[in-house]
């Protein structure tokens, strides 16, 4: 039943009840049919879920494969290494799903405890988790509204709904039914909804939906749905499943080959795990955990705090923010920006002051709190701070002018007066809507309201709320004070013009966003004018293709209209819950990456499933802070562009790190494969490509996650989600690099067996080591020389390339290490050989990058580039050194 269009008694009909409440049976009767007025809690994830979902990693069960069949065979050392890391990984990954989810308690927390209600005509204080459909409830000032309601008896009542609708403005409330027609919840004058607080006045309503079934209940399903995969995990996971795919496939190749030729079954398998650990990058996760835990430290120092580490990646990827305005974009705070004094309008009993500024600053219900603070509804607090910054001081000017009668604010009547004592009658001041003025002035002055109308039209179309003041003076206080004897025959002082103003920072912002390439688009529940208004002085609104779409007109566009423009629509206004998690889907659609900002509980469900949740902290509720990604300590706008920048140099180092971890297990999986092709011995055992891939391709891997930024991160669309990580010529620089080292790999141990040295298997372990090292230093930079980067731009490269030096060479000279790992001390001769041949790596690498620079003197087109469909703007950066 919709409510808000229904009468008041027809309401308390369909319900069963009165206004005196249900019988005590009936109240129990309907608890035990409704249940608990309670939102319900999601089902959490057990511990052993989480455990098993962090082993039955692809990767990960081919690890533990090998790990088996090494026991199986005896190597227990490499078994035991092998496992070792599995549960190193298994822990880490724990750790960070162990975080719940807690959006739901936020939710539960926001609900009243106790609530006043009547039953059987007696008033009583419930706990508010039983209250049913039917119940009366009292409100006044200062109560949290427990379930959604149908006022039936309202004075000078005010809600604030921002939470929920994204409104600044308080709601004001009355209990008359609205005419047939589609109403958002921002425009549903006579409903208050679960969650939102009484600001001014007291009022009786019927409780018409509790727990689940109320407005704050559907967010509550909204929000309990699966999380949304970020771009790195999702390349990961591909990438996770085909290098497992590949590594089996080599093996079962690599094995039935030899078991022809009649290889020892023992043997083969030896090799054929020594394959696999060869082609399965174990140092990844950690790497990507490193770098993502780094990112977030970075981000918290810029006043951004992140909840899920892979969101930190996410950034890197963002093609569209779409972000609350109340309090993101704005200050979330009513102020006067232009006022209007009628030339005619001064009162002869103010004549020594300003009529309109005295008019704001009297007629108001605003008080102060100990310490100084206007507290009351943000329009009048606006007024009177206006007014202070005037030197209109309204303690100063209520002693100057006490107030001896008052008419509340009515929704009917649209107006407020108070009355004022003088020393030469009764000042009459009445605030209210400029068109509900304009039918109560004198004759004389209604011959201004054309011209008056003209600019508070002009001033609307600025976005501005408009409040218009009159005035009169009266030889005493009438006997009966009324709308009818007080509010007529008055003299029009003036009009405020007021607006929740942007942030200074926020324009900057969103124009870095543009250059960036990424599209800002403004939602909220405010209405359209303002919305337009703000947008187009932030530069999200910049031309006329832009759109400015409102929730009752995109409810009647159908999924195929509404895809074909919504990549052009930059505002939206006064849209629901659901209308904004159907934009960010018809994004994710389009293959838009989507970041959603957002303070309030209506945008829990769209923080939730973005692609990046991003809640304010100062302003933000707790259900939204829950259920978002990451958290803006400083609510500020701007914090989002650093968080981006950020998220970009993670996505180009993690990069990096597939690319030099890649091309070195590449060169181990040539060397193994290749070896006995050209009539030599298996060059590497599985221990040894294990410390490889821990310690050679780790640290100086992990080591990259510190590498800065490229210097046009920012000046670059956003990467290509829908591209896999071996695209812009990833791939083929893995296949030739990994060549390079298995050749030299398998050239050194050719020349060793052929000159007769016995320790040619420490030789091949050590080129092996050396050549990758020599690769992670070149690699630092896809197109810069080596030479022309500072050594201590990365300080922990530098640490890491002299520990895995030093490690290798522990493993080659001392005792101990030399049973565990086979190897034997190699000659002062023999180690400069082997140097020499691992630099090969290094020196093939710049050249690559060399003339990779002298052929191209631009930047060329790469994977960072997006699709032309999904991008508006027509030049692209994409210049990745």
């Amino acid at each position: 039943m919709e409510y808000h269009l229904t009468p008041v008694a027809d309401v308390a009909h369909s319900l069963g009840t009165s206004p005196g409440g249900l019988d005590t049976d009936t109240a129990q009767q309907r608890r035990a049919d409704y249940g608990p007025n309670q939102i319900d809690k999601a089902k959490q994830n057990t511990i052993w879920r989480m455990v098993l979902h962090q082993l039955s990693d692809v990767m990960i069960l081919v690890l533990l494969a090998a790990a088996a069949i090494s026991g199986l065979v005896g190597e227990l050392n490499s078994a035991y290494v092998i496992l070792a890391i599995v549960v190193l990984n298994a822990l880490v990954g724990f750790f960070q799903e162990y975080q719940a989810e807690q959006a739901m308690d936020a939710l539960k927390k926001m609900a009243p405890s106790h609530a006043k209600v009547l039953r059987g005509k007696q008033l009583a204080s419930i706990p508010a988790a039983d209250l049913v459909p039917g119940d009366v409830i009292q409100l006044e000032s200062g109560n949290v509204i427990p379930a959604d309601v149908r006022f039936f008896d309202t004075h000078a009542l005010k809600v604030d709904e921002s939470s929920l609708t994204g409104e600044s403005e308080n709601a004001e409330k009355n209990a008359d039914a609205l005419p047939s027609g589609d109403y958002p919840l921002g425009d549903r004058l006579n409903t208050g909804y679960k969650g939102t607080y009484v600001t001014n006045g007291r009022a009786s309503a019927y409780v018409v939906a509790t727990g689940m079934k109320t407005e704050l209940g559907k967010i509550a399903k909204l929000v309990q749905t699966d999380g949304i995969s970020t771009p790195l995990q999702k390349r990961l996971g591909t990438f996770g499943k085909s290098l497992a795919a590949a590594a089996i496939g080599i093996c079962i190749l690599f094995f039935l080959v030899g078991w022809l030729r009649g290889e020892p079954v023992v043997a083969l398998l030896l090799i054929a795990i020594s394959l696999a650990v060869a082609a399965i990058p174990e140092a990844l996760p950690a790497l990507v955990t490193v770098a993502l835990a780094l990112g977030a430290k970075r981000l918290v120092k810029s006043h951004a705090l992140v909840r899920k580490l892979p969101a930190v990646e996410t950034l890197g990827s963002v093609t569209y923010i779409c972000t609350d305005k109340t309090g993101t974009l704005t200050l979330n705070r009513m102020t006067v920006q232009e006022t209007y004094e009628s030339p005619t309008g001064s009162l002869p009993v103010l004549a020594d002051q300003n009529s309109l500024l005295t008019a704001m600053t009297l007629n108001n219900d605003v008080t102060a709190d100990a310490q100084g603070s206007w507290i009351g509804d943000s329009t009048e607090v606006a007024l009177v701070q206006y007014g202070a910054a005037k030197s209109y001081d309204r303690t100063a000017l209520e002693h100057q002018y006490p107030r001896i009668a008052e008419l509340p604010f009515d929704a009917e009547r649209k107006c407020m007066t108070t009355l004022h004592q003088t020393g030469n009658g009764i000042l009459v001041i009445t605030k209210g809507a400029a068109g509900s003025l304009f039918t109560q002035l004198t004759t004389a002055e209604k011959a201004n309201v054309p011209d008056l109308t003209r600019r508070v039209n002009a001033m609307a179309e600025q976005g501005f709320r408009t409040l218009g003041f009159a005035g009169k003076l009266l030889p005493e206080l009438p006997e009966g004070v009324s709308p009818a004897t007080i509010e007529s025959d008055l003299t029009f002082i003036g009009f405020a013009g007021m607006i929740d103003p942007p942030r200074p920072e926020a324009q900057k912002a969103v124009a870095k966003c543009k250059r960036a390439g990424i599209v800002t688009v403004m939602i909220t529940g405010d209405h359209k004018l303002t919305a337009k208004a703000i947008a187009e002085t932030l530069g999200i609104v910049s031309s006329a293709d832009d759109l400015v779409l409102t929730g009752p007109e995109l409810t009647n566009l159908n999924e195929a209209d509404f895809d074909a423009i919504v990549e052009r629509v930059r505002v939206y206004a006064r849209v629901d819950p659901a209308q904004k998690l159907r934009i960010i889907n018809a994004l994710q659609a389009r293959h838009q990456f989507v970041a959603m900002t957002g303070d309030g509980v209506n945008d829990a469900p769209a923080l939730k499933n973005a692609d990046i949740g991003i809640a304010m902290g100062i302003t933000g509720t707790e259900v939204a802070k829950e259920a978002a990604h990451m958290i803006l300590l400083d609510d500020n706008f701007a914090t989002i562009v650093k968080a981006v920048k950020h998220g970009r140099r993670i996505f180009d180092n993690i990069l990096k790190f597939i690319r030099y971890i890649m091309s070195g297990n590449a060169g181990e999986i040539w060397s193994i494969f290749l070896a006995p092709l050209f009539g030599l011995p298996i060059p590497l055992l599985a221990i040894h490509i294990l410390w490889i891939n821990l310690i050679t391709d780790g640290l100086p891997g992990l080591a990259l996650a510190y590498e800065p930024s490229e210097v046009n991160s920012m000046k670059r669309p956003p990467a290509n989600p829908t591209l896999t990580i071996f695209a812009d010529g990833m791939g083929w620089f893995i296949l030739w690099v990994g060549l390079l080292i298995g050749a030299v790999t398998i050239g050194i141990q050719a020349w060793a067996i052929a000159e007769g040295i016995p320790h040619w298997q420490t030789m091949t372990f050590t080129v092996l080591c050396f050549s990758q090292l020599g690769n992670a230093v070149a690699i630092r930079s896809r197109r810069a020389s080596f030479f022309s980067l500072s050594v201590l731009a990365n300080k922990p490269m530098l640490g890491a390339l002299v520990l895995a030096v030093v490690l290798q060479l522990l493993v080659i000279y001392l005792p101990f290490f030399n049973a565990l790992f086979h190897t034997q001390p190699l000659t002062w001769f023999e180690m400069g050989v082997t140097v020499a041949v691992s630099s090969l790596v290094f020196w093939a690498v710049e050249l690559q990058k060399l003339i990779g620079r002298k052929r191209t003197k631009k930047p060329v087109r790469s994977h960072h580039i997006l699709p032309a469909k999904r991008t508006q703007f027509a030049t692209v950066f994409d210049s990745l050194p």
